[in-house]
């Protein structure tokens, strides 16, 4: 038998740095694949700031302020599941001066499939070329959730499909409710096009 060395072992004292990260997007709407990314996102950072991206190259559906709303409201419901340290903010300039701007370490990018690696590889390395000292991680999407894209929440939802089982009920209403009224809008102006 080996005798063993007993020496006793301190634990290290806990290190006193807050991390910040910032999880970007158009959230147009806000889905379930959005919402798992912000949970598993929020126990790695000591602080996850949701950017709400005003992005009107991409023609959003809702205003930027309606959407900071929704993810507002979708935050709550987290806050009240013990995630308390997510805020929400919109931004409108380049997502590395916003970065930067709030102090955040980590930039942290949803992946449903191999299709959007390409795409957010790229954009990480020109991030990082941007600004070195922040860096980007990826988090996969969840089994359920791999397919949900706002894109077809929003096509599903404007020919009156169920979109229950990808957003919020909060949500599903908030779009329905939408499209009625582009419905209705059409119906007294015909020459109103997407």
């Amino acid at each position: 038998m080996v005798a063993m060395n007993r020496k006793k072992v301190r634990p290290m004292p806990p290190i006193k740095t807050s991390r910040t990260g910032l999880y970007p997007g158009t959230f147009d709407p806000i889905t379930l694949g959005h919402i798992d990314i912000i949970q598993r996102a929020a126990k790695v950072v000591d602080h996850l700031v949701i950017g709400v991206a005003k992005n009107a190259g991409k023609g959003p559906l809702f205003d930027t302020k309606t959407r900071v709303k929704m993810v507002e409201r979708e935050v709550e419901a987290l806050k009240r599941k013990g995630h308390k340290n997510i805020t929400v903010m919109p931004f409108e300039n380049l997502l590395m001066h916003f970065a930067q701007t709030i102090g955040a370490v980590v930039i942290i990018r949803g992946l449903r499939a191999a299709s959007d690696f390409e795409y957010e590889i790229q954009m990480a390395a020109m991030n990082y070329r941007m600004n070195s000292k922040i860096e980007t991680i990826f988090l996969t999407a969840t089994e359920g959730t791999q397919f949900i894209s706002s894109r077809f929440v929003k096509e599903i939802a404007r020919l009156g499909g169920n979109i229950k089982p990808f957003v919020s009920s909060r949500i599903a209403t908030q779009l329905v409710e939408r499209f009625r009224h582009e419905s209705a809008r059409r119906k007294v102006n015909p020459e109103v096009r997407d």
